[in-house]
């Protein structure tokens, strides 16, 4: 059940109507999980600076439980994600950061209980 929290200081306006849409059939394809399992939060017009530059930027941090956990698996899946933000949004990969976290499954809970138990 990956979670992808997108911030961003590019204004909602100048963001495509489908983009979280798209960011979760990306995540869907790039994590090899399904698109009804992605759960997406994007925050456009966000007050951020990276690099400690305010100049159009995104964060993104991916958290999921088993697809995130090494750095071969998260060098892959940073390379697409890049890849889809960078034409999705017209940003240089200078101006992107991602953070992995693996999760595991009793930190999640849903429906009562925690996933450890569904």
């Amino acid at each position: 059940m990956p979670f992808l929290d997108l911030d961003t200081n590019i204004p909602q306006q100048d963001i495509a109507e489908d983009f979280t849409e798209k960011l979760c059939s990306a995540a869907a394809s790039i994590l090899s999980k399904p698109k009804e399992n992605i759960n997406v939060t994007v925050r456009a017009g966000a007050s951020l600076l990276l690099f400690g530059a305010p100049s159009p930027c995104v964060q993104l941090i991916i958290s999921s439980i088993g697809v995130v956990g090494t750095a071969e698996e998260n060098k892959e899946h940073s390379s697409k994600f890049f890849e889809f933000l960078t034409k999705a949004l017209g940003l240089t990969p200078d101006r992107i950061l991602l953070r992995f976290h693996p999760l595991e499954a009793w930190q999640i809970g849903i429906k009562g209980t925690v996933v450890t138990y569904m």
